[in-house]
């Protein structure tokens, strides 16, 4: 079970501790689109998440992986210039491995931030990199999101009943 929890829980990517992960020696965030940075039917990132990402950019390589369309991710790459990998099928660790190779990274040098345990979480802790889950943005996901959610349930219900992970009490 715990390749499922997360390394840190937040309530969303305003609430990450930009500093500490910094000084933790990060040089490279990767987000999740959907649910993490914006909602399923904002055509263009949000202001205030565009706002972060741009700060960001000053300690970090700032990047977007996504397991939605090229046309999906592109008007948020290109509005916050950065890279991101679309398709990247996670859990697989595709788009991972491909920013570490591209950027000549450490794993101990990359986060992956989220909102999905059974993507996001299980990518990043398969590639044995540090993990943050947040809260989704909104509850309208994609059809096979819906499928995700089921398991997502079941295995923080598990980790609840272990007292080891609650929806709701975030932690670094």
């Amino acid at each position: 079970m715990g390749i499922f929890k997360p390394t840190m829980y937040k309530k969303d990517v305003h609430d990450v501790n930009y500093s500490k992960l910094k000084d933790m020696g990060i040089k490279c965030l990767i987000f999740d689109l959907d649910n993490t940075l914006g909602l399923l039917e904002n055509k263009k990132c949000p202001l205030k998440t565009k706002r972060l990402i741009k700060s960001l950019q000053d300690d970090f390589l700032v990047f977007i992986v996504s397991n939605n369309t090229k046309r999906r991710i592109k008007p948020y790459l290109e509005e916050l210039g950065i890279g991101g990998v679309s398709m990247s099928l996670k859990p697989s660790t595709r788009g991972l491995r491909k920013i570490k190779h591209d950027y000549h990274l450490k794993k101990k040098e990359m986060v992956i931030i989220g909102d999905q345990i059974v993507t996001d979480i299980l990518a990043g802790k398969r590639f044995k990199i540090m993990t943050i889950l947040v809260d989704p943005l909104g509850k309208k996901d994609l059809k096979i999101t819906g499928l995700n959610r089921f398991f997502e349930a079941k295995i923080i219900e598990k980790y609840e009943k272990r007292g080891t992970f609650e929806r709701g009490k975030y932690y670094e």
